[in-house]
């Protein structure tokens, strides 16, 4: 899903990005958003994982939902029935 922003940009810097999205037939919004995740990927200190471990819980869907939480975090798909 897209969420629409408002950034403001030197202005030789924008015509910089429109030259490029022009030459290379990308959308603007195509090379910033690359843009923002090569800079966070070179730049976000985050671990991948946030949280220790994952363990059982007696509280009903808990440690199943701590699984869930594993997997999307780990960039894995999640599976079609739990057991």
């Amino acid at each position: 899903m897209l969420k629409r922003t408002t950034i403001l940009m030197d202005t030789d810097l924008l015509e910089r990005l429109d030259r490029y999205a022009a030459r290379t037939g990308a959308t603007k919004t195509a090379v910033i958003a690359a843009a923002v995740e090569s800079y966070l990927e070179s730049n976000d200190t985050t671990p991948d994982l946030p949280f220790l471990a994952v363990g059982r819980s007696d509280h009903g869907r808990l440690s199943l939902d701590g699984r869930g939480i594993v997997r999307r975090e780990a960039g894995q798909r999640p599976r079609s029935e739990e057991g």
